[in-house]
């Protein structure tokens, strides 16, 4: 019984998805997949998604779930994509639904906020197997209200919990977004081994360096450049919220908000093949 696992970077948008599988059974997962999108001319496409699915089908893969580990700022997800080629579920945490409320209100939205768009709401420490390795979800708050992550075979996929140590961890200020959350959540993850192999959502290859994105629980702790030597939790959350003060918004967030709350549904009639999507304006 092992975990295989492939990752497939998109450059764009620095973003990490993954298929991972039970090399016995085949059966398998697709994590946080990106649908390429060009901002300024609106020009959506497949090609990385095509990428994957070449992948799972030149390994005969049986995909059973495309899990999305946040309602993500950065990407707009591909999860439809998946789910009409394989008949895959789309599943997110249930706290999604308070996500959706949050930017139903904030940009005057039409959104469903029951989570109904979603195949399946995995609730805390639900468990559901790949053939036979179990899957643990950890609900961990704190960038987002419905961040999770993923505990399978001594990996983790941790989602934007956190980056590789020279990039510290995730921002918290987004609406309903936490950073003493954010260190319980980080601590929750810490506590389950030093040894365990954690996979990255993003790697913004700090400094030029080279694409990394996996590490180890340990190496976490000795070497995150926001946590190590034992940050306290008042150390940290002043640190982060600090940082957050000086950051832009992510380029693609108002657009992928849009998308990825209704589950990467494209709002995109059929018959001419153009959709729209709202940009808020603010006076100042």
């Amino acid at each position: 019984m092992s975990i295989q696992i492939e990752a497939f970077f998109h450059q764009d948008t620095s973003t990490l998805s993954y298929v991972a599988f039970d090399s016995k059974s085949l059966k398998g997962m697709v994590i946080d997949p990106v649908l390429d999108f060009d901002i300024y001319s609106g020009s959506l496409s497949y090609k990385t998604a095509n990428i994957m699915l070449d992948y799972i089908d030149s390994h005969h893969l049986d995909i059973d779930w495309v899990i999305e580990t946040h309602t993500h700022a950065d990407h707009l997800t591909a999860s439809q994509f998946f789910k009409n080629k394989l008949g895959a579920k789309v599943a997110v945490i249930d706290a999604v639904i308070q996500v959706q409320k949050t930017f139903n209100t904030k940009m005057n939205l039409q959104v469903k906020n029951n989570g109904s768009q979603f195949d399946h709401l995995f609730v805390d420490n639900e468990v559901f197997n790949l053939g036979d390795i179990p899957v643990r979800i950890l609900a961990t708050p704190g960038h987002t209200p419905d961040s999770i992550c993923i505990l399978v075979d001594g990996n983790v996929f941790v989602g934007d919990t956190l980056f590789m140590p020279d990039g510290g961890t995730a921002r918290c200020d987004f609406p309903d977004g936490n950073a003493s959350q954010l260190y319980h959540s980080i601590q929750r993850l810490f506590e389950l081994g030093d040894d365990l192999i954690l996979w990255m959502c993003h790697d913004y290859q700090p400094h030029g360096r080279e694409l990394v994105y996996k590490t180890t629980v340990s190496e976490q702790k000795k070497y995150n450049i926001h946590l190590k030597h034992n940050t306290s939790q008042h150390d940290y959350v002043a640190l982060r919220e600090q940082r957050d003060k000086a950051l832009k918004a992510p380029k693609l967030l108002l657009s992928a908000i849009q998308i990825n709350i209704n589950a990467g549904i494209l709002p995109v009639d059929e018959n001419n093949n153009l959709g729209f999507i709202k940009i808020p304006l603010t006076i100042t």
